[in-house]
């Protein structure tokens, strides 16, 4: 009986600990969003700013969890030149082009 108490107290901790890890990522993407947004208004005047969402996503849906970091820590100190390069290096993928092109679309033909 106590292996079992013990058992499913881990079990506890475990999923705490999946929620917490979970919440912090979240946390992340969403301010990793925000910087992604800022530097593609004011650093990249081609993207229309009805797919500025969209390419977002893609950013941010085809970067890194040390990417989603750098762009996390952009939200707080600012985008820069890093910021840009992280983003042209996301893009230059060939998922997030994909991505861009299905979901970039989209946006320009439902304004």
């Amino acid at each position: 009986m106590p292996r079992l108490v013990i058992s499913l107290m881990g079990c506890v901790c475990l999923m705490a600990c999946t929620q917490t890890q979970q919440l912090a990522d979240d946390v992340a993407r969403r301010s990793a969003k925000a910087a992604v947004s800022e530097a593609l208004v004011t650093r990249f005047p081609t993207v229309p700013e009805a797919a500025v969402t969209p390419f977002t996503d893609c950013i941010i849906d085809n970067s890194t969890a040390r990417e989603i970091g750098e762009f996390a820590k952009d939200a707080v100190i600012g985008t820069s030149e890093t910021t840009v390069s992280l983003i042209r290096g996301v893009l230059a993928r060939s998922e997030t082009q994909t991505c861009v092109a299905r979901q970039g679309f989209a946006a320009l033909t439902a304004a």
